[in-house]
């Protein structure tokens, strides 16, 4: 076990091989997109949604997929062993899509930042790089990076940072026990978490911060705009003649930025999604 564990935690590869390629092959997908952008899936702690990602999966292919960081969650791993079987099967499915023709690309985060040791390496299909550039249907250029590196706590105060991931794991598992309450009671799911960003003017002013400054180094190196991930914030705006795209996470928004086959580009949500394949699927039932 204890060898696993540091094949997990030490490598994506030990993901990989730990995880397997086989399984039963996924369900005709209901919507393809040019490309889908997912990142903070933070597979190995208990607030990885991963149910719900399975599932926008299986629905919705793509001819690019990029892993935009945090994929796997070392940090988290290193101090606790979580790994289901629900966690294995995303693995399994990121490798059954680039083995059927998805070109897949992995930026790695600063929490699977032992990934970095493997850019320019190829696993299953998969390619794994620093940082990548898409290229829109429209001719646009995409930059694509995690953006930790402009995250000021995590460059210059790491210990400070596994302060507040610790801190966040707590407001998760509050946050699990409070929509486990309220969907008893019927009620739609709330993030207790991104309340209190949306009420801390610290965390507004950091979130801002972050914003400006992924979004001026995109213009600095003469792309379009960026796709980011890494605070959590699903986001699609002009900053100062760039666009700004943040595809959020699969902790709590459960959401991801897709390009259709026309270039357009949109941030969707899993839940509203569902929600809309529901209403379809009771329409032609009725």
């Amino acid at each position: 076990m204890r060898a696993m564990v540091d094949s997990m935690a030490n490598g994506w590869q030990g993901v990989a091989a730990f995880a397997g390629v086989d399984g039963h092959e996924e369900d005709a997908p209901k919507q393809h997109y040019r490309a889908v952008f997912i990142s903070d899936i933070h597979l190995g702690t208990a607030g990885c949604q991963a149910d719900a990602l399975l599932d926008f999966l299986k629905h919705h292919s793509s001819d690019y997929l990029y892993l935009v960081g945090d994929i796997v969650d070392g940090w988290q791993l290193r101090r606790r062993w979580f790994w289901p079987q629900a966690h294995n099967d995303v693995v399994q499915k990121l490798l059954r899509r680039a083995r059927k023709g998805c070109h897949v690309v992995f930026v790695p985060g600063n929490h699977d930042e032992f990934a970095r040791g493997f850019v320019g390496h190829r696993f299953g299909d998969i390619t794994v790089q620093r940082d990548t550039v898409h290229t829109t249907a429209k001719g646009e250029s995409l930059w694509v990076t995690h953006g930790d590196h402009f995250d000021g706590v995590i460059q210059c105060a790491k210990w400070l940072a596994y302060l507040g991931d610790n801190a966040y794991e707590l407001t998760l598992r509050l946050n699990r026990n409070l929509n486990s309450l309220r969907a008893r009671m019927g009620l739609p799911y709330w993030s207790l978490s991104q309340y209190l960003k949306g009420k801390v003017k610290t965390a507004l002013n950091y979130v801002t911060d972050f914003e400006v400054a992924v979004a001026s180094e995109a213009k600095r190196r003469g792309h379009k705009g960026v796709v980011c991930g890494h605070i959590h914030r699903a986001e699609m705006r002009d900053i100062n003649g760039t666009l700004y795209c943040n595809d959020g996470d699969w902790v709590e928004s459960r959401s991801a930025l897709v390009e259709h086959m026309n270039g357009t580009l949109e941030i969707v949500y899993w839940d509203e999604l569902l929600k809309t394949m529901q209403q379809e699927l009771a329409l032609a039932h009725a």
